[in-house]
């Protein structure tokens, strides 16, 4: 596996991102489409309500998951930190969001200390912004 690093961390999965994302937005497509060349017929309505429900179902579902997984890792750097951070970063790493919490997970335990204060002090909040102050990078091969 390639080394992780800011350009590349983002994780996409190919059946997903670029076969069922796009074939369901094509179906709603085609579902409008006959709706309207065929007429305002209830049965057709019906399908183009059930291809966006199928849509916001998938969409729905991976925003779930990526929820559990965002409180997952606030838990475990939660514990990382009490062995990372010096006392009195620790009191303020609960001032953290989970947005925070999430993007500052690929520091290294060197660079964590110096992060989470500039986080804190200068209320960094945009994901990008903090991930791109890390130097080292820690990657995770385990995110959903």
């Amino acid at each position: 596996m390639a080394d992780q690093n800011f350009r590349n961390h983002a994780r996409f999965v190919p059946a997903f991102h670029f076969f069922v994302l796009p074939v369901l937005v094509i179906n709603i497509g085609t579902q409008l489409y006959w709706w309207i060349k065929l007429g305002f017929i209830p049965l057709h309505f019906f399908t183009v309500l059930l291809s966006v429900a199928l849509l916001l179902g998938i969409i729905y579902g991976r925003l779930f998951a990526l929820s559990v997984q965002d409180r997952l890792i606030r838990l475990e750097d939660q514990i990382r930190y009490e062995g990372v951070l010096p006392v009195e970063l620790r009191w303020r790493a609960d001032e953290l969001t989970v947005s925070q919490f999430v993007s500052l997970r690929f520091a290294s335990d060197d660079e964590l200390p110096l992060l989470v204060g500039k986080v804190l002090d200068e209320k960094l909040a945009v994901r990008k912004t903090i991930k791109q102050l890390i130097k080292n990078w820690k990657p995770d091969n385990f995110r959903a």
